[in-house]
C-alpha cells in the first residue's frame, strides 16, 4: 500500500495524529529530502527507515518502489519536505506508476500552503484555478498572466522568495486591474498576508527588506479585469442577403451572388433565398 502523507508546512502542531500513526506503522518513508524529515521524524518520535524521492530520482525510484511493494508487499509512506506530496512537489509519477500495478493508493490529508492561503485572501474561491510556479522567463510570464486574465476569475500561484517581486511587477505591468492576497511563512512565526489592488501590495512588499525571506503563495482575483465583450451571434444567411439588398440596392439574386463570392455555400445561399421568397410572397 502507498500512503501520500501531508506534513506541517511550518508550524509542526499541524501534524495529523493519523500522520503520525501512518509514518510509524510503514516499512518505508519515501522522503522528498531525507534530512529534512529526518527532522520530522525526529520530533514525533518516529523510527521508520527513509528513502529518498526527489525530482531527480522519481522516475528511477518510483519502479524500485513499486516493485517492492508487489514483490515484498512492504508498505511505503510518501512525503515531501513540507505539505501535500504531489502539489508543486515530487510525487506525481510514483503515484501513477503505484495506481496503474494496482497498489492501493491512500491520501493521510493535511496542510497544504494552496488552501491555506486561499482560507485567509478573502478572494472567492469557489471556482479557482491552481497554477503552481509560472515561468520564469519574463515574456513567457507575461503571457501567462495575460492568458489566465483573460480566461479565468480566481488563481492560485506559488513563488520563491526570488522571483516574487519580478512576479509582482510583471503582474502590475500585465493585468494592473488584479486583486491579490499575498501570504508568506504560512503557519509559521512570522506569518504575513497582504491583501489590495496588485500596486498596493506590491508598494508594501519593496517596503520591507524582509521580502525576500520566505515562501510565498498568491491568490490572484481577475474578477475586475475588463474582459472583451462576447462575440455577437453570426447572422444568418437570410439576414445577411437582406443586408446587402439594403446597402447596396440590389435585387436578390445580386446578393446572392455576392455572398457565394464571400465563401458562403451555394446550395446553402440559394435555400436561403427560396426562404426569402416565400416570406416576400405571404407578405403580398
Amino acid at each position: 500500500m502507498l500512503y501520500v502523507v501531508a506534513t506541517p508546512i511550518g508550524n509542526l502542531g499541524d501534524m495529523t495524529p493519523r500522520a503520525i500513526e501512518v509514518l510509524k506503522s510503514v516499512d518505508l518513508i519515501a522522503a522528498e529530502d531525507t534530512r529534512m524529515t529526518m527532522k520530522l521524524t525526529q520530533h514525533f518520535g518516529i523510527s521508520t527507515p527513509l528513502t529518498s524521492c526527489h525530482r531527480h530520482n522519481e522516475f528511477e525510484k518510483a519502479e524500485q518502489l513499486v516493485r517492492r511493494m508487489q514483490e515484498e508487499g512492504i508498505s511505503v509512506a510518501l512525503v515531501t519536505d513540507a505539505g501535500t506530496p504531489a502539489i508543486s512537489d515530487p510525487g506525481t509519477h510514483l503515484v501513477h506508476l503505484a495506481a496503474e500495478a494496482g497498489i492501493e493508493v491512500v491520501a493521510v490529508p493535511g496542510p497544504t500552503a494552496m488552501a491555506s492561503a486561499m482560507s485567509v485572501s478573502g478572494i472567492e474561491t469557489e471556482e479557482f484555478t491552481f497554477l503552481g510556479f509560472l515561468p520564469r522567463e519574463k515574456k513567457d510570464l507575461k503571457e501567462a498572466l495575460l492568458d489566465a486574465s483573460k480566461r479565468l476569475r480566481t488563481v492560485i500561484v506559488h513563488e520563491s522568495p526570488y522571483r516574487v517581486l519580478e512576479l509582482m511587477r510583471t503582474l502590475k505591468e500585465t493585468v494592473p486591474e488584479a486583486y491579490v492576497s499575498v501570504s508568506c511563512d504560512l503557519t509559521k512565526l512570522h506569518e504575513l498576508t497582504l491583501r489590495g489592488d496588485v500596486g498596493d501590495v506590491l508598494a508594501q512588499m519593496e517596503a520591507n527588506e524582509k521580502t525576500e525571506k520566505g515562501e510565498y503563495c498568491i491568490v490572484i482575483d481577475f474578477h475586475k479585469v475588463k474582459r472583451e465583450e462576447e462575440t455577437e451571434e453570426p447572422l444568418t444567411l437570410e439576414a445577411q442577403l437582406i443586408d446587402l439588398m439594403l446597402k447596396n440596392d440590389m435585387d436578390l439574386r445580386d446578393a446572392s451572388r455576392l455572398l457565394i463570392d464571400k465563401g458562403a455555400k451555394k446550395n446553402a445561399v440559394y435555400a436561403a433565398g427560396l426562404r426569402l421568397k416565400g416570406l416576400f410572397s405571404e407578405e403580398e
